[in-house]
């Protein structure tokens, strides 16, 4: 059976009881979630479930942070920007022991956190929370008397999708002054336009992947783990075919983030506002509907496995189906 001692103005201590168990004892900050502890480990007793929290008593949420940052992520293909939430995690929450880490403090730095960011970046810190511990549960074997606490919160409405298309004029502009600007950038953007490939795919391109008898591409490394092969038009063949051949077989010489920031500026050369790298790949996919192309042709091109997903990059003009309504 389980008591409830009232230690201070705020805290309670719960004991429970059960023979052939060894006795529990912990501490909280109110007697409701005292007793509703209580409920969860006299039920696991009855199960014949031993609940030992040692180790989550002994373990904060940086403790744990560390440990999916040297096992879990370098199997992940985002790292930098994952490594930059567990900071600010950490230093916002992380000192927190797993055993009393509780939903209204997930739900406290989610309202924290968003005064700072937006609600999109919020959500995605809590999801990494909610993986993170999760992995903690399943992977670790580590029992938690809360079990995962942001299951218990509300999360922030997800943003609404990015509908950034190219506006008239704006092709031309980009590929002007990325010319002008010498180097790579000028090849990447139409290669972008042309295929609707990711940054990184683009970045991961080899020769040996590219067919220029069938005018085909392999793409080994994905975003989704699914390797595809995608047609290249013309233009896209006439492009690769002004590279200079490195002796390291990769076509491009560029990191990721070094093609963001050179379009980041050409952008603002040309002053065109509010548009990104990735929105190239938005622009592509729209036009492959544009074509003619049906949804499962072009998630075969584009490498989408969620439809629904895909169906968000499809904002068709208006002014450019109105041929078909005559």
């Amino acid at each position: 059976m389980a008591t409830f001692e009232k230690r201070g103005d705020s805290q309670w201590r719960a004991k429970v009881r059960k023979k052939g168990f060894p006795t529990i004892t912990k501490t909280f900050a109110n007697k409701a979630i005292a007793e509703r502890w209580a409920r969860y480990v006299e039920s696991s007793m009855d199960k014949g479930i031993t609940i030992d929290h040692r180790e989550a008593d002994q373990t904060t949420l940086s403790d744990l942070l560390d440990r999916y940052e040297r096992e879990v992520l370098p199997t992940k293909k985002s790292q930098t920007s994952v490594k930059f939430q567990i900071k600010i995690i950490k230093k916002m929450i992380g000192h927190h022991s797993l055993s009393r880490l509780n939903s209204s403090i997930i739900a406290k730095f989610r309202d924290n956190r968003a005064k700072d960011v937006t609600g999109e970046t919020t959500r995605k810190d809590l999801l990494l929370i909610r993986r993170v511990i999760h992995a903690a549960i399943v992977d670790w074997g580590i029992q938690l008397p809360n079990g995962n606490p942001v299951a218990a919160i509300r999360l922030p409405t997800p943003s609404k999708a990015r509908e950034r298309r190219l506006e008239p004029g704006e092709e031309e502009k980009l590929l002007k002054a990325a010319n002008e600007s010498g180097g790579n950038l000028y090849n990447i953007i139409v290669l972008a336009i042309e295929t609707a490939m990711r940054r990184g795919e683009i970045m991961n391109m080899k020769w040996c992947d590219i067919n220029f008898d069938k005018n085909t591409l392999y793409i080994d490394e994905t975003k989704t783990d699914s390797p595809r092969t995608i047609p290249l038009s013309k233009k896209a063949i006439e492009v690769l075919n002004t590279k200079v051949r490195n002796i390291d077989g990769f076509i491009w010489n560029m990191k990721p983030d070094s093609i963001t920031q050179a379009f980041r500026r050409i952008c603002k050369k040309v002053e065109i506002e509010g548009l990104r790298f990735h929105d190239l790949r938005h622009e592509a996919t729209s036009r492959l509907f544009e074509k003619g192309f049906n949804i499962m042709e072009v998630s075969s091109i584009t490498g989408h496995k969620d439809l629904k997903m895909l169906k968000r990059y499809t904002h068709l003009k208006a002014e450019d189906l109105v041929h078909r309504l005559q």
